[in-house]
């Protein structure tokens, strides 16, 4: 990299550090929610496929079957103009996910009242998660947005990272790597769904704002694509795009946008590393049940490779365009899954025996 391309990054990365840094401590407190009630849901009964099912690849080829034809679906129903059909379904099964999120500190706190009940906790986890998806629904300003996606991407990562060993949740992440990369830089179709998504105010993402005044209320359908709009008068020769024109408006993007899934992938990983692998080193025991430091090591360490990862992927993103995350997010927390695994446990641990069906 030229010394003068380097320093132009790295001033755009001082200009974005805001939004950088809130992306970085959402994308933490996403995963760490997750693995709080990780022992809650560590159980036959809560995995997707069973017991036997959780070392099945068939059933991480569904899953990525499943994320293929929804894509298409939104997509198309999107240039159909059914925007109420794809809110209705997307807010449907953001409260699935954030139901099961919820739900444990629910419990937690009707334990703390005196109130606990089976109808109570159901009551009380459907209440918060409908009410919080309904203020969604009327009022998607960003902290709604992030506050429900937080929640929301808490629930996935723990519902699949219970559900899959460490080996098929690698090859998931590697698979969806490569079809990320594609569909960002090759097709570009998924730039669209983001589009639609941010048109929408759905939080299948999270926003970091650059300033407090920011409002995401007020974004366009076009955030994600670069390819100006009619009678734009922007510039978009700019190394970092898509800013508002004006001597008085800041530089840069007004707000950084991260995709769920570039947070719920490193974060499976995370919570099946702590499910499934050998349960060496002490007991911890708190409100949610036990975890042994040998596993949460590598937990942990996958989360920080994760992190790196991220750090990479700011580097791009400070160039003004929008870059396919898993690439980097997903390298970044092999590799720490990897090294940790191996400094914690040894590496002859961190291989599980898989079968297609």
């Amino acid at each position: 990299m030229a010394g003068g391309e380097q320093a132009s990054i790295l001033d755009a990365m001082k200009d974005q550090w805001t939004s950088m840094v809130g992306m970085a401590g959402m994308f933490i407190a996403t995963i760490l929610i997750g693995l709080s009630i990780q022992p809650v849901y560590d159980i036959p009964e809560a995995r997707a496929f069973g017991e036997a099912g959780a070392s099945k690849g068939g059933f991480i080829a569904l899953e990525l079957m499943m994320i293929g034809i929804f894509t298409v679906a939104i997509i198309w129903l999107a240039r159909k103009g059914i925007d109420w059909l794809i809110k209705g379904i997307v807010l449907f099964a953001l409260w699935m996910s954030m139901f099961y999120a919820v739900q444990p500190y629910a419990a937690l706190l009707l334990i703390i009242l005196g109130m606990e009940s089976f109808a109570t906790v159901a009551a009380t986890s459907f209440m918060v998660s409908a009410g919080s998806i309904y203020l969604l629904h009327i009022f998607p300003e960003w902290y709604v947005v992030n506050g429900v996606g937080i929640m929301v991407g808490a629930g996935v990562v723990t519902m699949i990272g219970v559900s899959f060993v460490p080996v098929l949740i690698i090859l998931f992440m590697i698979a969806a790597a490569i079809y990320d990369h594609w569909a960002v830089n090759g097709s570009k179709h998924m730039l669209e769904l983001a589009d639609t998504m941010i048109d929408l105010k759905l939080p299948v993402l999270l926003v970091a704002p650059k300033s407090s005044d920011y409002s995401f209320l007020d974004e366009g359908d076009r955030v994600m694509r670069d390819d100006p709009p009619e009678n734009s008068t922007m510039d978009w020769d700019d190394p970092v795009p898509n800013v508002a024109v004006g001597k008085d408006k800041p530089k840069g993007r007004e707000a950084l946008f991260m995709g769920l899934g570039d947070v719920i992938f490193p974060g499976m990983l995370v919570i099946s590393s702590v499910s499934f692998l050998p349960e060496t080193g002490s007991e911890l025991t708190y409100v949610f049940g036990t975890m042994y430091t040998g596993p949460l090591a590598v937990g942990l360490g996958t989360l920080v490779g994760g992190l790196m990862g991220y750090l990479a992927l700011m580097t791009q993103v400070a160039r003004g365009k929008p870059q396919a995350g898993l690439p980097l997010l997903n390298g970044g927390s092999i590799l720490g899954y990897l090294v940790s695994g191996y400094f914690a446990l040894g590496i002859d641990q961190l291989w599980q025996d898989i079968t297609f069906l």
